[in-house]
């Protein structure tokens, strides 16, 4: 019995810590510039993989993204009673402006806010865990809660831990990654200028070049960003040849990551592009956006710790994969490039959509709200 409770116990516990983490992540990309530390994060947890890393340890700073989502909850219920007592403070004051009753309801909206406020300092002193916010230990709190040795070493936790998010590095991976992908994808430029003007003649012809030039890229590109993320070095964004390897003692795998990556989380966030979104609400759509395309980037990295765990590739069978895959894999690319050549017909973003690829750039569905 014990065990099943504390099963229950760990899927909630893990459950919360997934959904406060695709939140934060969607927050993050929905803001200029720190949107690059989500791509970093979402690059490592695919090199996490690729490099040998176990599922459970794929997605660093669960535990720390649980904490914070439990904390931005906690503080928005601490904060209802304050709202609700300055709502009828208002309230009264259209009634009768100055009376005693609003006089009363802006008193205790601020000794709430005040009580409010102790209580989550002292849950966040303690840890912030669950139990830290259920039971605030108040003899503990009248004994302790004054002295200045309970709380002189909040700043340097609360710096510890803020470093330990490691944000600028995956801002630093993020940025590298978005560059060497830009790279890549440069035949977009040219399509952008190809198209602009219609599809007619030779800008037409020109266009289309460019965008075969662009499949021949994806065929290697996501897998390219994994390995890239596990190497953490520049070059490995081009290393060909190195991924080709990969290719050859995996094909079946390389084959549904890509069909993950391209096909399956991708394209049905193409319908959340079609009207913008304010910049109030960004981070709304980019909550779907990020828990859509972070299985396609586990999937990467799955694929190539699967082949590079695989002895060299030795048989008929072996090799009848490896020619299927090769046919069928021209096919994946056509899909997803016919989807984004359609999406700069129904995207608010337009044309710029060959740039704003949420497949293998920033899962962010507008360059800009409205």
């Amino acid at each position: 019995m014990r065990s099943v409770v504390g099963g229950i116990v760990w899927l909630i516990r893990g459950t919360f810590c997934l959904v406060s983490l695709t939140v934060i992540l969607a927050v993050l990309t929905a803001i200029p510039i720190l949107q690059l530390i989500a791509f970093g994060y979402l690059l490592n947890v695919s090199g996490r993989l690729a490099n040998g890393s176990k599922l459970k340890d794929s997605l660093p700073h669960l535990q720390q993204a649980g904490q914070i989502g439990l904390a931005a909850i906690a503080l928005f219920l601490a904060a209802l009673p304050t709202q609700a007592l300055t709502h009828l403070e208002s309230v009264a004051n259209l009634i009768n402006q100055g009376s005693e009753q609003a006089t009363q309801m802006r008193t205790l909206s601020i000794a709430t806010s005040i009580l409010m406020t102790a209580y989550l300092l002292w849950a966040w002193n303690r840890g912030g865990h669950l139990a830290n916010y259920f039971w605030p230990q108040p003899k503990r709190f009248l004994k302790e809660g004054w002295r200045w040795r309970t709380w002189r070493t909040v700043p340097d936790r609360l710096w510890e831990f803020t470093i330990n998010l490691q944000a600028p590095k995956y801002f630093w991976l993020g940025l590298r990654g978005a560059v060497g992908t830009l790279i890549w994808i440069s035949p977009s430029f040219v399509i952008i200028a190809a198209f602009r003007n219609g599809e007619t003649g030779l800008a037409g012809l020109v266009g289309f070049a460019a965008l075969l030039l662009l499949g021949v890229g994806m065929l290697y590109l996501p897998m390219l960003q994994a390995h890239f993320a596990a190497e953490n070095r520049f070059r490995a964004l081009f290393a060909v040849r190195t991924i080709r390897r990969d290719f050859r003692r995996a094909p079946w795998a390389w084959f549904a990551a890509m069909v993950m990556c391209l096909v399956i989380t991708p394209i049905p966030l193409y319908l959340l592009k079609i009207e913008a979104t304010p910049r109030e609400v960004m981070w709304a759509p980019c909550l779907l956006f990020v828990a859509f395309i972070l299985p396609a980037r586990m999937a990467t990295g799955l694929a190539l710790r699967r082949a590079r765990r695989m002895p060299e590739p030795i048989g008929l069978w072996k090799n009848l994969s490896r020619k299927l895959i090769r046919i069928v894999m021209p096919l994946v690319i056509g899909v997803y490039l016919l989807f984004v050549y359609v999406s700069q017909y129904t995207s608010w973003d337009g044309l710029l959509t060959w740039v704003q690829q949420h497949a293998i750039l920033i899962p962010v569905p507008f360059l800009n709200g409205v």
